[in-house]
């Protein structure tokens, strides 16, 4: 049975939900994995290798090793756990979210500190705001293969 969620129409946002979690529960335990010490040693060993030991899904695994968080989080990621990701990495919540916004960090830094995004255009999908799926990086992949 499927539910009507009025959320769903909420541009540049994905709902993390029951449906998304139990889509993202191997994504997100993967990450988990990721607070301890040898095994992020060896997921920077070989990526794939230590991918291959989760169930996740190949588009998971690829979402992963391009570091798209917009897909990750399309995938049923959380961002809470996805953060175990850019600290591996070595990057810092704020660089993280910049790079899902298409921004350089410090083009997010302002944006945030500025207030954030407006909600001019950007009340429900359909509106032509800067948080619309055209105009984020997710949006962009997204119709490479519709052009």
């Amino acid at each position: 049975m499927s539910l009507h969620k009025d959320y769903l129409d909420v541009p540049g946002t994905i709902i993390f939900d029951a449906e998304q979690s139990r889509k993202g529960y191997h994504l997100n335990q993967f990450c988990m994995s990721l607070m301890k010490a040898e095994n992020r040693e060896r997921f920077k060993a070989d990526e794939m290798a230590y991918l291959n030991e989760w169930p996740m899904t190949q588009e998971q695994k690829n979402a992963v090793l391009a570091r798209d968080l917009n897909r990750c989080m399309a995938t049923g990621g959380n961002i809470y756990f996805l953060a175990k990701i850019g600290a591996t990495d070595g990057k810092s919540f704020q660089q993280m979210a910049g790079s899902m916004t298409g921004m350089t960090e410090d083009e997010y830094r302002a944006m945030m500190l500025a207030g954030g995004r407006s909600v001019e255009g950007n009340r429900f999908v359909g509106e032509d705001g800067d948080a619309q799926a055209q105009h984020q990086p997710q949006g962009q992949s997204s119709q490479k293969g519709k052009r």
